[in-house]
């Protein structure tokens, strides 16, 4: 497995990176990074790249960069809205500690219940008791995980059915920096924290397999905070709610064929409206929006 590192590349060498290996460009002859030469940059190129020892780490993280719809630099520019508090949606104050118990598995990069593949292997992953995982509404959360040897971040892309309201279960590499492999099962405090991509880039969107305008799944990500409530502008000007599954999709039969205007709510209440969204028919494209929550 490769070194673990903690968070992403700086905007500035991000950029250098893509400067030096230019990002796919629609051409089949000029990718490059189709690392498996198949004509187009998806999440088959990540499996190839990870398995070919030439390819350096800075490469794989500008491809993950790209795929997350991030494309390895900042973007020009995206809104930071200030619409009122939607005080229905919040589910608790800023900086609450939560308290439980953690243990340690193998999994959550690829398969996890939060279905937020690709993950990139910058981050430390962790699954989430069922009780706070709360039919998804904190995956792709961002936590601050305490334990008694240190304190680590950790993205939240699966759940742990099992346990208890406030556990955690961290990915096996990541357990013995906050407590000693061989107590297994430790005291552990974490509370949710900005998701560090979203500082410098705005929220994006992935459709689930077979989305069409008679059926929609659709997928918030890299959103600051995690999410409450999405809905949509429908024909008439109102807002109409979409159903969350525990998949971390929202789904629904009504929504059209796009473009879409989305309005999202985070779990502090927090607003935004992103317009102008396609629908998109490629489930392994990451659409990127026009805006990002508050801090």
């Amino acid at each position: 497995m490769f070194m673990k590192i903690r968070k992403f590349l700086a905007a500035g060498i991000a950029c250098a990176i893509l400067a030096a290996n230019p990002v796919y460009t629609g051409a089949a002859g000029n990718i490059d990074m189709d690392y498996n030469s198949d004509g187009t940059v998806d999440c088959f190129d990540m499996i190839s790249a990870r398995k070919n020892t030439e390819i350096s780490r800075a490469e794989i993280n500008a491809l993950q960069k790209f795929l997350l719809g991030v494309n390895g630099k900042t973007p020009a520019e995206f809104e930071i809205p200030d619409y009122p508090i939607d005080e229905s949606c919040i589910l608790e104050p800023k900086d609450t500690v939560h308290t439980g118990e953690g243990t340690f598995y193998g999994g959550g990069y690829t398969g996890g219940h939060a279905m937020l593949d690709p993950v990139s292997h910058d981050y430390w992953i962790v699954a989430m008791n069922h009780a706070d995982y709360n039919e998804a509404q904190l995956a792709g959360a961002y936590l601050e995980v305490t334990g008694e040897l240190g304190t680590i971040n950790m993205l939240v892309t699966d759940e742990l059915p099992e346990g208890k309201k406030g556990d955690l279960d961290l990915y096996t590499d990541a357990f013995p920096l906050i407590a000693p492999v061989e107590k297994g099962r430790v005291p552990v405090s974490w509370k949710i924290v900005p998701l560090d991509t979203a500082e410098n880039a705005p929220i994006s969107f992935k459709y689930k397999e077979g989305s069409t305008e008679f059926w929609c799944g659709v997928q918030v990500r890299n959103h600051r905070y995690p999410i409450t409530k999405l809905e949509y502008l429908d024909e008439n000007g109102e807002f109409v709610e979409i159903p969350r599954r525990p998949y971390n999709y929202f789904e629904s039969r009504n929504m059209g064929k796009g473009p879409f205007t989305f309005r999202i709510t985070d779990i502090y209440g927090q607003v935004v409206i992103d317009k102008d969204i396609p629908l998109s028919y490629d489930d392994t494209e990451i659409i990127q929006g026009h805006v990002q929550f508050p801090e």
